[in-house]
């Protein structure tokens, strides 16, 4: 059985090293006070806190299935950080972000995920296509893979396009279980031939349990910012809610990727 630890460390950033320009949110990497370097995601760019807390959980949900992940940390910036910065775009961002943010381990020398160099046995490839289906993320596709080559194994990144129902609470219901029609342009759908063996794998993994001590992650202040609900705990249920409801019909967005693997052919 996979040991998952429900604990994320904090750090303060202490240097702002380069921005990472490719990231259409401006993400940077950075030095912090435990003196490794990260890729910092800032509350203050593009879809803001709801960004965070949708890489929060797919990256917890992804290294509780067992996939390689960088480890995230929550990243505090404070309030005098970006004074300094030249770049008036780059300091409007800092000064947007002061507080807590979210940041990732930099794997420093990993390569892009290119799939017409490394080959990827169908195994990975399904259990990968099946995580992206459960948190809706669209971001895995030829032209942004968000996966990275390293010590000649597959690591997975950015998952804070995921979850998009957080942007119109109203669609819960509908969405939670709704194929997911994105898998369609999914980068490994080509190879995932054995998603009725992982779907019954890795539902037995992410039990409620589970699902309860990553959601528990998320800080109290980032669910605040939310006035949408009564309280910090009614918000935290939501995403409780569409997890369990999303896994106890996976089959339907098990279907959809066949039914779309098959359209490839």
């Amino acid at each position: 059985m996979i040991n998952y630890e429900s604990t994320i460390r904090s750090v303060n950033v202490t240097r702002y090293v380069t921005p990472l320009r490719e990231g259409g949110s401006l993400p940077a990497i950075v030095e912090a006070d435990d003196g490794f370097l990260y890729v910092l995601k800032f509350r203050g760019a593009g879809q803001g806190i709801k960004a965070l807390t949708a890489e929060l959980i797919g990256g917890e949900i992804a290294r509780a299935l067992g996939f390689k992940m960088p480890e995230i940390v929550f990243a505090h910036v404070d309030e005098a950080f970006g004074r300094t910065e030249p770049d008036e775009e780059i300091q409007d961002l800092l000064k947007r972000s002061t507080g807590l943010n979210l940041a990732v381990h930099y794997l420093s020398g990993a390569i892009t995920f290119d799939p017409a160099v490394t080959v990827i046995n169908t195994r990975l490839a399904s259990q990968i296509v099946w995580l992206d289906c459960l948190i809706t993320n669209m971001d895995r596709t030829v032209r942004n893979t968000n996966m990275l080559w390293w010590h000649k194994e597959l690591w997975l990144i950015d998952h804070g396009a995921s979850l998009y129902f957080h942007h119109n609470w109203q669609l819960l219901d509908q969405q939670a279980v709704r194929p997911f029609i994105l898998v369609k342009d999914h980068v490994l759908l080509p190879q995932a031939t054995e998603l009725d063996a992982v779907d019954t794998e890795f539902k037995a993994i992410l039990t409620s349990e589970k699902i309860r001590a990553i959601i528990d992650l998320i800080p109290d202040e980032w669910l605040a910012a939310d006035t949408s609900f009564t309280s910090v705990e009614e918000h935290r249920q939501v995403y409780i809610q569409f997890l369990e409801t999303r896994l106890a019909h996976s089959i339907i967005f098990v279907k959809e990727a066949q039914h779309a693997a098959e359209a490839l052919v």
